[in-house]
């Protein structure tokens, strides 16, 4: 296809209508001009291609994004990656719609499941090897929902209410991974307002940050139904309209560009956006076999759902293990309590649901590990006590050596379109852990959920997996766990808080008026309980293991340097148990600096560390200048400041095992604004005037000199910040004195700055 050709050709109208979709899941198709349809399809973690009146196609459900975040493992999220872009050629698919990475403000958000981390480098390390992994196969990926969606309450009309620092540290940079690291094919564009504005029609958000500033040369598209002006939508960037007005735009649009109201380019610029994925994905399809497709791409589901299975096996997390009670022992009887040991609830509800072919429950493969007896106890459907369930699982349980409850939250707690209304389990699962654990047997739950829950009884049970939501293979994931035939490998990539109230966003979400206020800042998850030092039921980057890791041999290639050459830091891991394990090694900055209000740490690397007993592996990280940076809004760029940082690695945010200070020779630090209302004690801590303004002012402050230590401390204190303007106080200060003080230390910071970019 020549494009360039093709869009000279097109008439207005056709171009008009070229920018929208046909029938729903479908560009348009232009065959005189040789451009066909293609298809896109709802992901992120399972092919969800539709067919006829709402019917879908038998697929794999693959662990969803809550899930294989934890895995920490880009290399198996872009092998994951690779079978999604097989399947999508096979059934004939040009754009698989995902991964989604909207950030985890809160954990109410009923789309949380979807999406990867409350912290903005997983979600953009781990999403980018997803789209490297599809795009492998030369099928387009979505990335989605561009920018600041973080709750199904009002999203297609209320407005995230965000200052650009917030945005830029923690609501875009998992889109900018992406982007820079893996160029998906497309973005879509959220359904919300930021400050006011939809997404759809946000010229700053499409064109002047992800186009210009990150160099993004894809399609954009609008997610289905979030265009509210189709002709600002254009103009702003927004190329394809899904799934479309069904032709009730077209007319607006040709009379826009007739009317001047819509320049023609812009519209060609969208059209070209199109037909250049069209092209991309056509140009590679088939090779004469009788089908159109090449060999390679017919459709595995058997294979798919054993490497979806294998996934989800590095997606648990052990949560709790008191005194060793997992892995079990075949000779040891348990007691399976729970519906969803028998119907595992492995993914969420709404546009991601997957038709999955096959369905592994842990009930279903239990017989292979060792006797077991299996009672409901509950409703995993409604949160109704009932008793009779209730009393044959504790008298099951009473028999048995250990007890293993599989609880978590029902369907209809998390959803694409509404948010969740707590963060608790039904009460009937609450209810009958207590129960069970009266009967003094060992209990342990596994936790089937999207996002984070309550756990009342945490302190008195012996163990928990967090399973989340990890696809069709999740039974025989769990309980390969259970039994220790997997050493369980997952790390929280969200934190867990003891209770909703402790959430940094709980006194703004979900929002009133049609606007929800991001109050909270940068200060989101971790970075949050972190800086206030709060209790956390679970911490970011938490998870156990069967076997035992020690850290030794922290290096770093040099302790002072530019922020432009970076550093390149490594530590030593070994397996100090008796089994082979995985190690999630983590490394945090935190900014002693004192420029700027931020978190006490901030993740800038991670790496996963497969080990042998008694081996030992390497972790490198490498941290250039945006790993010490935050961005400064005045300057419209990222500032990594000159001082002191520190370098922390460990196994969680809250188990750091070595910290090493470093020294950046970074942006300078901005010299105070020399007005009569500039604080005394500014001039005398800044570089640029501390010396300078100490003589300049010393006629003056020495009237404030005491005998009396203490006092002195008291002067100094009232002199920090004092205003120069306040020297008017001391007799012979007039106005001109004070102008003439302002106009010498401008004229000292004005000689101190050309000095330095003489060097």
């Amino acid at each position: 296809m020549d494009v360039e050709a093709i869009v000279k050709k097109m008439t207005l109208e056709e171009k008009a209508a070229a920018v929208e979709g046909k029938l729903f899941w479908f560009t348009q198709a232009y065959p005189e001009l040789g451009v066909p349809e293609v298809q896109v399809s709802d992901g992120p973690h399972g092919l969800r291609k539709m067919y006829g009146q709402g019917l879908t196609i038998t697929s794999v459900c693959f662990p969803a994004a809550c899930a294989t975040a934890c895995s920490f493992d880009t290399e198996l999220m872009e092998k994951m990656g690779q079978a999604l872009g097989k399947e999508c050629q096979a059934e004939d698919v040009a754009v698989l719609l995902g991964p989604a990475v909207n950030i985890k403000r809160s954990p109410l958000c009923g789309r949380n499941f979807e999406y990867i981390s409350e912290d903005p480098y997983v979600a953009g390390k781990m999403s980018a090897a997803l789209i490297r992994g599809v795009q492998s196969e030369n099928v387009g990926t979505s990335i989605k929902h561009f920018a600041a969606n973080n709750q199904e309450f009002e999203r297609m009309y209320g407005s995230s209410e965000v200052d650009e620092r917030t945005l830029r540290e923690i609501y875009f940079p998992a889109f900018e991974i992406a982007v820079k690291e893996s160029d998906p094919w497309t973005v879509m564009c959220s359904y919300n307002r930021i400050n006011g504005t939809y997404s759809s029609e946000n010229p700053w958000l499409l064109n002047d940050v992800l186009r210009k500033e990150w160099g993004f040369k894809g399609l954009v598209m609008s997610d289905w139904g979030a265009v509210s002006d189709r002709i600002a939508g254009i103009a702003a960037g927004l190329d394809l309209d899904m799934p479309g007005s069904q032709g009730v735009n077209n007319e607006s649009i040709v009379q826009a560009v007739r009317t001047g109201k819509l320049s023609e380019e812009a519209l060609d610029t969208a059209v070209t956006n199109i037909l250049n994925m069209v092209e991309k994905y056509v140009s590679h399809r088939g090779d004469g076999a009788a089908d159109g497709k090449k060999a390679e791409y017919l459709l595995d589901r058997a294979a798919d759902h054993a490497l979806a299975t294998e996934v989800a096996k590095e997606c648990v997390v052990l949560l709790k293990n008191k005194e060793k009670v997992l892995p079990l022992a075949k000779e040891e009887t348990v007691a399976l309590i729970g519906g969803f040991a028998e119907k595992p609830r492995f993914q969420g509800g709404g546009s991601s649901h997957i038709n999955s072919y096959k369905v592994v429950s842990a009930l279903s493969v239990a017989e292979k590990y060792g006797a077991f007896t299996f009672n409901r106890g509950f409703s995993e459907k409604e949160d109704v006590i009932e008793e009779d369930l209730q009393r044959e699982a504790v008298e099951a349980a009473e028999k048995a050596d250990k007890i293993v409850v599989f609880a978590g939250l029902p369907d209809l707690f998390e959803s694409e379109a509404y948010d969740r209304e707590h963060m608790r389990l039904p009460a009937c699962q609450n209810h009958l852990i207590e129960e069970l654990l009266k009967t003094g047997k060992p209990v342990i739950v596994v936790l089937h959920n999207g996002s984070p829950v309550e756990m009342p009884w945490a302190d008195e049970v012996d163990g928990i997996v967090e399973a989340y939501l990890g696809g069709d293979g999740i039974g025989e994931a769990v309980m390969d766990v259970l039994y220790g035939k997997v050493n369980p490998s997952g790390r929280l990539a969200e934190s867990f808080p003891m209770k909703l109230s402790d959430n940094p966003s709980y006194l703004n979400f979900p929002g009133t008026e049609h606007k929800v206020n991001y109050a909270e800042g940068v200060f989101v998850g971790y970075r949050y309980y972190d800086t206030k030092q709060m209790e956390v039921r679970y911490p970011f980057g938490y998870g156990l293991s069967y076997t035992e890791f020690r850290y030794s041999n922290l290096r770093i290639s040099r302790d002072t340097f530019t922020a432009a050459e970076g550093v390149t830091v490594s530590v030593d891991v070994t397996n100090i148990g008796d089994r082979a394990g995985k190690e999630v090694v983590q490394l945090y900055v935190s900014d002693k600096t004192g420029s700027a209000i931020r978190p006490v740490h901030e993740l800038k690397g991670f790496c996963k560390l497969a080990l042998e007993p008694g081996e030992t592996k390497t972790a490198v990280f490498t941290l250039d200048k945006r790993a010490f940076a935050w961005y400064d809004v005045e300057d419209g760029d990222w500032r990594a400041s000159n001082g002191t940082y520190v370098i922390e690695v460990g196994r969680s945010s809250r188990e750091i095992e070595y910290t090493e200070e470093v020294h950046i020779i970074g942006t300078p630090e901005k010299p105070p604004v020399i007005t009569p209302d500039v604080q005394m004690g500014e001039l005398l801590r800044s570089p640029y005037t501390r010396d300078y303004a100490m003589e300049l002012l010393k006629p003056f402050t020495v009237k404030f000199t005491r005998s009396d230590s203490e006092t002195d401390e008291m002067v100094e204190a009232v002199m920090r910040f004092l205003p120069l303007r306040s020297l008017r106080s001391f007799q012979g200060v007039t106005n001109e004195t004070v102008d003439e003080l302002c106009k010498a230390l401008q004229a000292h910071i004005d000689e101190q700055l050309k000095g330095a970019q003489s060097r």
